[in-house]
């Protein structure tokens, strides 16, 4: 008998898990999990990120990047103004650098770089986007990628991949529905298949490199080892 993987209860925001990866006194890397948004937006979620992050430390935190609502990984905040500003700066001048992981449709070329151009923002005007992407596992009607955006864009991975013809699978907005309700029934994959992995950046301080590694959370790890990916 074919196991089946109904969908899971939506955990819920106020009270999952947000694992501490690094802190220093001027910074902090949690894990975000898929679902909670990094901002509070005009959903009004009853919590967001920056709210858990700051009662977890009890203190303000300032924001320096984004994560999209339903990636997971690395998020990094910074604990007051000048070390926000520095850190936003190294975003700005593209020396940070990071990696994703992503299981998209098909099979990928091994290797690629998606130079196409997208809006910073909903309805802004399209400049310049980077992308490269290595195929690290083919799997059926799947391969599992490592991506790393050398720009910052709205939605860049997403909008990239798709443009490719490989989008991202779990994307209900981007990608390809019978093939996300494929990999539900078939691995219990109930969330964008998008993680950041790693983010490497100068201390803003010493200038030491730091780089903060996000083991993939169970909602992603556990859908990714029924199909056979080595994540």
């Amino acid at each position: 008998m074919t196991e089946t993987f109904p969908r899971p209860t939506p955990p819920d925001t106020r009270t999952v898990p947000i694992p501490i990866l690094h802190q220093d006194p001027l910074f902090v890397v949690v894990a975000k999990p898929s679902g909670l948004a990094v901002h509070r937006g005009l959903a009004q979620d009853p919590t967001f990120a920056l709210q858990r992050v700051r009662d977890l430390l009890g203190q303000h935190v300032f924001p320096v990047h984004r994560l999209d609502r339903p990636t997971s990984g690395a998020l990094l905040m910074a604990l007051n103004p000048e070390a926000a500003r520095a850190l936003h700066d190294q975003f700005e001048h593209r020396t940070v650098t990071k990696h994703y992981r992503a299981l998209v449709r098909g099979w990928a070329p091994e290797d690629g770089v998606i130079d196409s151009p997208l809006p910073r923002t909903e309805g802004g005007p399209q400049v310049e986007a980077f992308t490269r992407f290595h195929r690290l596992q083919k799997v059926k009607r799947a391969s599992w990628l490592d991506v790393v955006p050398r720009t910052g864009r709205m939605h860049q991975i997403r909008r990239h991949l798709r443009r490719i013809d490989h989008p991202v699978i779990g994307d209900v907005s981007l990608g390809d529905g019978q093939v996300n309700r494929l990999f539900r029934e078939r691995c219990g994959l109930w969330r964008l298949a998008l993680h950041a992995a790693v983010l490497a950046f100068d201390h803003p301080s010493t200038g030491a490199r730091v780089q903060v590694d996000c083991p993939l959370p169970a909602d992603l790890r556990k859908p990714l080892e029924r199909l056979g990916v080595q994540p």
